[in-house]
């Protein structure tokens, strides 16, 4: 039995105590939030766990074997780092770090001790992500020529971190997650509409290029009239769309494309348009919180490397640093080292 203790208990904070508490293999016995009203609103529901609002006594528990991290950004390394020297394999939500020398020395710090380091990449354990991927890997959609994303709503206005770097995590991972594959150089534009003072960018187009000419972009924003998540992906055989906010039939399958022909009467070439079926696979509706948090359970059991582990959450660090760089740029290309 894994036992387990989880710091901040917040908006997302309490999805993971409600799924970390309900795992089998898993005891989850102490929790943290420095708020003590939030303290106060969760412990009739949990009677079972301890909660404080200091996080030493998650981190230097000697009970435990594993913490939860689901607190600001800012935070992060910090707390990861200390969990991690405590003798704990560490689940820290995305993003790993905001800085790519501390995502380095925490991934040094984890393999130097043998500690699971996981990051919090959920759409890496979405079902239809993991479909989708079968799909590219089988050569369903052929090459995948360029991919896009829009996560975009209307609210949740951070006051400390971007739009970029609270969404495009998601899917940063994912696009990095469905090609196997590393951007050689991002650019990034927005735009402080809402917070211009504190510059505080609300919506963020990013690009990524990939070194075999694959290219991806992503749009991010809080200042929307529309919430939509969702992911095209274009292929030279099939194309295929990913609508996360539809309840069933997030993916389908376009057999559409663009052929070119021999033209017997001219000797030439010319291009034929495609349009065949749409297939709608069944996708399993697993809730992708609890399959990744069962997944970080089941690698501090067998000591398995997670699927998103510290390395995986580096890359994305790395991308959204370029970003960041290329947005302080006004859209320069920054390349990924």
């Amino acid at each position: 039995m894994v036992k387990v203790g989880l710091i901040g208990c917040g908006a997302w904070g309490r999805n993971l105590l409600r799924n970390f508490a309900n795992l089998p293999g898993c005891t989850l016995l102490t929790c943290c939030d420095e708020s003590p009203k939030q303290v106060e609103k969760l412990c009739p529901s949990y009677p079972g766990i301890k909660f404080t609002q200091d996080h030493r006594e998650v981190i230097e528990n000697p009970n435990l074997d594993a913490v939860v991290i689901s607190t600001p950004p800012a935070n992060h390394f910090e707390l990861s780092r200390a969990a991690i020297l405590a003798d704990k394999d560490v689940f820290v939500e995305k993003p790993l770090v905001l800085e790519v020398k501390e995502g380095e020395e925490l991934v040094k710090l984890a393999e130097e001790n043998k500690k699971i380091l996981m990051v919090g990449h959920i759409m890496e354990y979405h079902a239809a992500t993991l479909k989708l991927r079968e799909y590219i890997a089988k050569g369903e959609l052929g090459k995948v020529y360029y991919l896009y994303s829009t996560r975009v709503n209307l609210g949740k206005v951070r006051d400390i971190e971007n739009a970029l770097w609270s969404f495009a995590p998601h899917d940063i991972s994912m696009i990095l997650f469905l090609l196997e594959k590393e951007p050689v150089w991002v650019t990034a534009t927005g735009q402080c509409y809402l917070q211009k003072d504190k510059g505080i960018e609300d919506v963020v187009f990013m690009n990524m290029r990939f070194d075999d000419g694959t290219m991806a972009h992503v749009h991010v924003s809080w200042l929307d009239p529309h919430k939509e998540r969702r992911l095209t992906v274009v292929g030279d055989k099939k194309m295929a769309v990913f609508d996360d906010t539809k309840s069933a039939e997030k993916i389908w399958i376009y057999d559409k494309g663009v052929e070119t022909k021999q033209d017997y009467s001219t000797y030439g070439e010319y291009l034929s348009l495609r349009f065949g079926d749409v297939v709608i696979p069944s996708i399993p509706a697993a809730e992708p919180l609890r399959t990744e948090c069962q997944h970080f359970i089941e690698c501090v059991q067998s000591r398995r490397t997670p699927r998103s582990d510290g390395r995986d959450g580096l890359r994305v660090s790395k991308v959204l640093d370029a970003a960041q760089r290329s947005l302080k740029k006004g859209g320069s290309p920054v390349k990924i080292g």
